[in-house]
């Protein structure tokens, strides 16, 4: 069923009333316009510039039944670990939790309880004690990429799951981020590693934020250190954004990455933002699957990033990538992608259930 206004923020009183001590968004931002406060008490920040509201939600019958045939794909392949067979990696199985969780559905509950439930222990029993999330056997590339989705999903499963044992985990997880951010201000693929790209950035900061909204203090000099980085990669010349601050190459992936960070982090109305919504009017969601080394990364970025800019930019951009989207899925419920099927499975199930907002991290 499409989701009416009023069922929307019915789910979002719902969603936050999950999280677990959440706290204001004024660490990421300068103090609100105004302020819109729902039944539960929660406080919507209303910004000059930006339809923070999302007035429309614009999924179809279509797009809905895509969803759930992709979740029902996940389910059956999930190995009884926890992961997915070519999908093994932390950052992977974090995705794939939260496209059960953005549909609605928690750890121990429901048909897809157990799924969510081994995919939260796969991702504890990956937790080292350095904070650091991260399978070696199960990616082949640098940890931090899928650090930061798995500490993202851990942050938005301590919010459902209650279990007492992720708090510490989240809590060193974030820990590590903060530590490791390097002198630019932003981080790459080895813990340390002394240059940046925005690829990696998006990644730490989507969960620095999911984190904060679950009680887990950030400070704010990381804050600000990361949004100087971000807007250091922003193209005067077209608006995009490059993948790193020395280089000036726009890309789609990018920018929806780029628009994204510093809408999070507390700038929804800055230069680079609205240069950036503007760049992606420019451009369609098919072209991903022709121009980006990660056409599901694209998916993902750029749906939230348009989502968060609201009005025409969510209007121009939300019903075509939910045709091409529902175009593309394979007639077992899974999407290709280079980087295998339940990553691309994952990618588009959550790029489909962006304006749904049940998932705290896409709420405004």
């Amino acid at each position: 069923m499409i989701l009416s206004k009023k069922l929307r923020w019915i789910t979002l009183g719902v969603a936050v009333a999950a999280l677990v001590g959440a706290q204001s968004p004024r660490l990421f931002g300068a103090p609100p316009k105004k302020e819109l406060h729902t039944a539960t008490g929660f406080t919507l920040r209303q910004r000059d510039g930006l339809d923070i509201e999302a007035q429309d939600y614009l999924g179809t019958p279509q797009s809905e039944a895509a969803v759930q045939r992709g979740l029902k794909w996940l389910a059956a392949n999930q190995s009884p670990d926890g992961s997915w067979p070519g999908g093994a990696d932390v950052g992977i199985v974090g995705l794939c939790a939260m496209s059960f969780l953005a549909a609605g559905h928690q750890p121990d509950r429901g048909p897809y309880g157990r799924i969510l439930h081994n995919a939260t222990d796969y991702l504890a029993q990956n937790a080292a004690r350095t904070g650091l999330i991260y399978n070696p056997q199960g990616s082949a590339g640098g940890p931090m990429y899928g650090h930061g989705f798995a500490t993202l999903a851990t942050a938005e499963l301590y919010g459902q799951a209650r279990r007492a044992d992720l708090r510490e985990k989240l809590e060193r997880a974030v820990d590590l981020i903060i530590r490791v951010q390097n002198a630019e201000g932003g981080w790459r693929y080895q813990p340390g590693s002394p240059d940046s790209d925005i690829s990696v950035v998006i990644c730490q900061v989507m969960a620095l934020r999911a984190a904060h909204n679950a009680g887990i203090k950030v400070p704010r000099d990381t804050v600000e250190r990361a949004i100087n980085y971000v807007k250091r990669c922003a193209n005067n010349f077209d608006g995009g954004f490059s993948y790193q601050a020395t280089g000036r190459g726009s890309g789609m992936a990018r920018t929806g990455a780029g628009v994204l960070c510093l809408i999070v982090m507390g700038e929804p109305n800055c230069e680079q933002v609205k240069n950036g919504l503007e760049y992606l009017m420019n451009r369609t969601p098919d072209a991903s699957a022709r121009g980006e080394i990660s056409p599901g990364y694209a998916w993902y970025y750029c749906t939230q990033a348009m989502y968060q800019g609201g009005g025409k930019y969510w209007h121009y951009w939300y019903p075509k990538m939910a045709d091409y989207l529902v175009k593309a899925q394979r007639p077992d419920g899974s999407w290709t992608e280079n980087q295998g099927l339940p990553y691309g499975t994952a990618m588009a199930c959550l790029a489909l259930q962006v304006p749904a907002a049940l998932l705290p991290i896409y709420q405004k």
